[in-house]
């Protein structure tokens, strides 16, 4: 059992690791906490980012983890997402039972503003053209929904999440396999959690990806139905999100709507899970 807040626990387990590694962290403090938390390791231009709600989401940490750090070693010389650390190897590592990666710090905007339609689908297609060369090892769409089955199950009945909800969003899981984590569409590395909440944009105006602990190999259409989802939610209306998909390019709205459901089904699974994780 945990005695302190996931937040400060977090910060002791990188300076834990930073301190083993020589890297100077006098100044270190939390810069974001969410789904994870992640520490800026001041004076150091490193982050470490440490796994806390979505450990829940992985049998085997380390691997997914180890994934990542294959992918953004990939992607390096193109730019496009955080970059690894001269002052750190990226991992992962483990301190006091919290799994880890270290980056460069990026110096950003607190928050993504919408713009240029284009430019947000541009950015994902970048993305996914730079990822479609990737060729290391990667858990596919069935492991994805192997793991969020398992999410579903760690839910218990409360008086706001009945037993038959909870069996309904089974049900309506289940219900997709063939168009969704069966599909027979062309798979490639993806993302695996794009979204504007996994976007930097740098102070240079650079948009930066983070965040690849969810990388998998599936259809670009899981990527690009979770992002145009965080667009409407960051309150981008039917135009810009249209606009947005004909930047992207080649995939009709039509194609995306089962992806569209499995990001929902998905969504709402992890929100009653995240809710009660934090009662």
């Amino acid at each position: 059992m945990r005695d302190g807040s996931i937040e400060q626990e977090a910060l002791a387990a990188a300076c834990a690791v930073a301190v083993e590694q020589d890297v100077p962290c006098g100044q270190a403090g939390v810069a974001h906490a969410g789904s994870n938390v992640l520490v800026h390791l001041r004076p150091s231009p490193v982050v470490a980012r440490v796994m806390t709600g979505t450990v829940a989401l992985h049998d085997d940490p380390g691997l997914w983890l180890s994934r990542e750090v294959a992918v953004l070693e990939f992607l390096a010389p193109s730019g496009l997402a955080v970059a690894p650390s001269p002052s750190i190897a990226p991992g992962p590592y483990q301190s006091d039972g919290l799994w880890m990666t270290f980056w460069e710090w990026v110096e950003h905007e607190d928050r993504t503003e919408l713009g240029d339609p284009e430019r947000f689908g541009r950015a994902l297609r970048d993305l996914h053209d730079a990822l479609s060369g990737f060729t290391g090892e990667l858990g596919g769409l069935v492991d994805l929904e192997r793991d969020i089955e398992r999410l579903r199950r760690q839910l218990r009945p409360t008086a706001t999440l009945s037993a038959e909800r909870i069996d309904s969003l089974g049900e309506r899981l289940r219900a997709l396999g063939e168009t969704v984590f069966c599909s027979s569409l062309p798979a490639q590395a993806l993302h695996g959690d794009a979204s504007l909440y996994n976007l930097l944009t740098s102070t240079s105006g650079r948009p930066v990806w983070n965040d690849f602990e969810d990388t998998f190999r599936g259809p670009v259409h899981w990527d690009l139905a979770g992002y145009l989802i965080s667009l409407e939610q960051r309150g981008a209306d039917p135009a810009f999100v249209a606009g947005a998909l004909d930047a992207y390019g080649g995939i009709d709205e039509d194609e995306l709507a089962p992806f569209v459901a499995a990001h929902g089904v998905y969504d709402e699974i992890w929100q009653s899970y995240d809710a009660q994780r934090r009662s």
